[in-house]
């Protein structure tokens, strides 16, 4: 991890990337995301392949499951807020969304 990516984003720099994760808001200091996918199946199958990247990155989101619904929040807890790393992993999971047709 370099210094710059693991490190607090300011209220400016995060309102500056959230273009980057259209579908994303901020909710209670955490990027938030629900996914909708079309069967129970599906979430899972996001979350499993979600993991190889998670695990690549060595940064873990909240999430959370109920049948085809998938609520993710995003923050890194070692720097107290939100850093690149959030937003690094908002875009791998919007692009294996995608595979999933999630909306």
């Amino acid at each position: 991890m370099s210094s710059d990516e693991y490190r607090k984003l300011s209220k400016s720099e995060i309102s500056q990337n959230m273009s980057r994760v259209k579908k994303w808001k901020l909710v209670e200091g955490k990027l938030h995301r629900e996914y909708k996918f079309k069967s129970f199946e599906d979430a899972i199958s996001f979350m499993e392949r979600s993991s190889l990247e998670i695990v690549k990155l060595d940064h873990h989101p909240e999430w959370f499951n109920v049948y085809n619904i998938v609520n993710v929040d995003l923050v890194t807890h070692d720097v107290g807020g939100i850093s690149n790393y959030d937003f690094m992993l908002a875009e791998k999971l919007e692009e294996i969304a995608s595979m999933f047709k999630a909306r």
